[in-house]
């Protein structure tokens, strides 16, 4: 009687060893996922002409719309608040001086990784300021090279520029 059951268990144990070495070479793939950002890259750049189509307008109607309530800028090495405090206190009342501000040459790069975007964007940008009687200034124009950095984000939807960082060197003075 002992030989079945050995016969027996040694049957179990040749048959486990054999689906367990099955287990044990089983490889796992995955596959790869390809994300094609092209429509989330055009949204951005959406986004971008509308903040530099204004400001050649000369105008901020619209742009808050573009921006967080907490979005920060960054300008020329000041930290000039949120949006809001950049507008009222800085962009808004400039635009009032100027005649003219027309960029040119403007490249910009986009890189999506989602919820997040970021730009890089290269100009140069002209701004003719108006005459003022009252101080005794003739119209004037400056020219400079610019830069800026614009981090971006995906709310319910929408892209919104939270974090935005320029400078500039004039180049005729």
């Amino acid at each position: 009687m002992k030989p079945p059951i050995f016969v027996f268990l040694l049957t179990i144990l040749i048959v486990s060893c054999k689906e367990s070495k099955q287990q044990d070479t089983t490889i796992e793939t995955q596959k790869e996922v390809v994300v094609d950002n092209t429509n989330e890259k055009e949204e951005v750049l959406k986004i971008m002409k509308s903040y530099k189509d204004a400001i050649q307008n000369l105008t901020t109607e619209g742009t808050f719309q573009l921006f967080t309530q907490d979005a920060t800028v960054f300008e020329q090495g000041k930290v000039e608040g949120t949006y809001k405090d950049y507008i009222d206190g800085h962009l808004g009342s400039e635009l009032g001086h100027f005649e003219s501000f027309t960029f040119s040459d403007y490249e910009i790069d986009v890189n999506v990784s989602l919820p997040y975007a970021y730009t890089t964007e290269n100009y140069l940008y002209t701004i003719v300021l108006k005459a003022d009687e009252a101080k005794g200034t003739k119209e004037r124009t400056i020219e400079s090279k610019g830069v800026a950095t614009s981090i971006l984000k995906k709310i319910d939807g929408d892209w919104k520029i939270i974090h935005t960082h320029t400078s500039f060197k004039k180049l005729n003075q």
